[in-house]
């Protein structure tokens, strides 16, 4: 692992970038000093982080490659997959970090991403008719967050939201939050999300502010009424 730690330092110090080529097995043992199996396993384990990609063939050799924001996502949901998140846990965060996300947007969006934004609350225009519809209806609700969360200027601020927003689609799904449908969670979200695009249209920060940190106390509530719901429902059988 020292070595692998010591192959991402020399591609930081050179300023390599993704699909530049990194140099051959025997340069990397002459500069690290180190035998072909260390360099080897070091390469693989670069390798199924996602960091480099080899090819074979004409032109072959190992490339630096760039982790994409889903990959990372997926990666560290796999630690959290074990760590039994609360609903609480997840909107404490949210609660912190989405109403500066979404003060920080204000008047930088343009007519085009703000029409995503809207596409997005038009896919649950109405309440739910059936199970399935009301599932997909958060899902579609939560990534209007991810994509709030994809114009974010501050990446590190984008991927956290972003990545809370997945962790919710995966407890929503797994833990069947989504049933019974709730109109009350879905008209209450659906009208502060539309409140939102308008005081981003406006470039009005502390509006954009105050409307998703209600937005995230109001769902934080409702979820957690829901998911009492469920609890009970499944004691019952």
């Amino acid at each position: 692992m020292k070595v692998a730690d010591a192959i991402k330092d020399f591609v930081v110090e050179r300023g390599l970038r993704k699909g530049d080529r990194l140099p051959g097995e025997t340069q990397l043992m002459a500069h690290f000093g180190m035998a072909k199996g260390t360099i080897r396993e070091a390469m693989r384990i670069l390798e199924a982080q996602g960091l480099i990609v080899t090819r074979t063939g004409p032109g072959g050799g190992s490339f630096v490659h760039e982790v994409s924001r889903e990959r990372a996502r997926a990666l560290l949901g796999n630690y959290f997959y074990f760590q039994d998140l609360t609903l609480h846990d997840i909107y404490q965060v949210r609660r912190l970090l989405e109403p500066e996300l979404a003060a920080s947007l204000a008047g930088r969006l343009d007519e085009a991403a703000l029409s995503q934004l809207e596409a997005v609350v038009a896919t649950y225009a109405h309440p739910s008719a059936t199970v399935e519809e009301e599932r997909d209806q958060h899902v579609a609700s939560l990534r209007f967050h991810q994509l709030l969360a994809d114009f974010a200027e501050n990446a590190l601020l984008g991927f956290l939201i972003g990545f809370m927003a997945q962790i919710l689609t995966d407890v929503t799904v797994y833990r069947r939050l989504y049933e019974p449908p709730n109109v009350e969670l879905w008209s209450r979200g659906r009208a502060y999300q539309l409140q939102l695009v308008e005081a981003l249209r406006m470039g009005d920060s502390d509006r954009a502010r105050l409307v998703m940190a209600d937005h995230m106390a109001t769902a934080e509530a409702l979820m957690e009424g829901q998911e009492a719901r469920v609890l009970k429902r499944f004691m019952a059988q």
